[in-house]
């Protein structure tokens, strides 16, 4: 029997598993749920770690990957694509074969390197693969000023300077902030047509897990119901500055961001 499209646009996500729940595929699926869409979850990677920091992680096969997306994209119709943790040029090689059945498919590409606690999440050619090979077919890419320094090649570059790096593989580029002594951060979102739209708001105190892929989740999201791009930027990111106010401290380390309300299943 013929069923109507879901009233839900779905994203297919590939990214890392976080035991703890901070970050990864759980940070994603509650994002996702937070924007009224349906997500999707091929797990790339598995981690060990905890709200302080990762310690170890490992990939899986590219078998294994392409299995479970495969599935999903040829059961259900993709709205959009979001990338976290990939580990490996291999994952990015993937990733790339994936997208090529998903030929208009907006991809919002978190390059997830390194952990909130400093731990890297990949080896320094990852970085490299994304930047020449995924960021070409990406919507948008999300680093924060960290990330994009190493994409970029510059250690001690500006967000400007990483920028004006980054903009010939991809159109649109989100820079966050929020990781100097400033009271204010500053989001930039830059595009190769040399436009140029900043979002600031508040520091909060304290330090996130999950910050980003909630980010980049929230994101994909709101392409997916098909909201342009600046105004999908700004709605995200109001909702992510809400889910680090209102964050929560389970464990010994970073606060975790409190996607869904209280009451989501009351």
């Amino acid at each position: 029997m013929n069923r109507p499209d879901p009233s839900r646009p779905v994203v297919l996500c590939l990214s890392g598993h976080d035991p703890s729940g901070g970050a990864g595929l759980q940070a994603d699926i509650e994002a996702l749920l937070a924007q009224g869409c349906h997500a999707a979850p091929t797990v790339t990677a598995l981690t060990v770690q905890d709200t302080v920091d990762v310690t170890d992680f490992r990939v899986l096969d590219r078998e294994w990957v392409l299995a479970q997306a495969n599935k999903v994209i040829a059961d259900m119709p993709v709205a959009a694509v979001k990338l976290g943790m990939l580990g490996s040029v291999e994952m990015v090689d993937t990733v790339l074969e994936l997208m090529q059945q998903l030929p208009g498919v907006p991809l919002v590409c978190d390059p997830v390197l390194r952990a909130g606690g400093g731990g890297s999440l990949g080896k320094d050619d990852v970085g490299y693969a994304m930047r020449e090979r995924l960021f070409p077919v990406a919507a948008v890419a999300t680093p924060n000023l960290p990330e994009a320094r190493i994409l970029a090649e510059l250690p001690n570059g500006t967000a400007d300077q990483c920028a004006e790096r980054l903009l010939p593989h991809i159109e649109h580029l989100l820079i966050t902030g929020g990781h100097g002594d400033e009271t204010e951060i500053h989001n930039r979102l830059y595009s190769r047509d040399g436009s140029r739209h900043d979002f600031t708001c508040q520091r909060l105190p304290g330090s996130y897990h999950g910050s980003g892929c909630t980010l980049a989740s929230a994101l994909s999201g709101r392409l997916a119901l098909g909201q342009d791009l600046r105004s999908a930027v700004k709605t995200a990111l109001d909702y992510t500055w809400r889910t680090l106010r209102d964050a929560e401290q389970p464990g010994h380390g970073q606060f975790v961001p409190r996607r869904l309300p209280l009451d989501y299943c009351s």
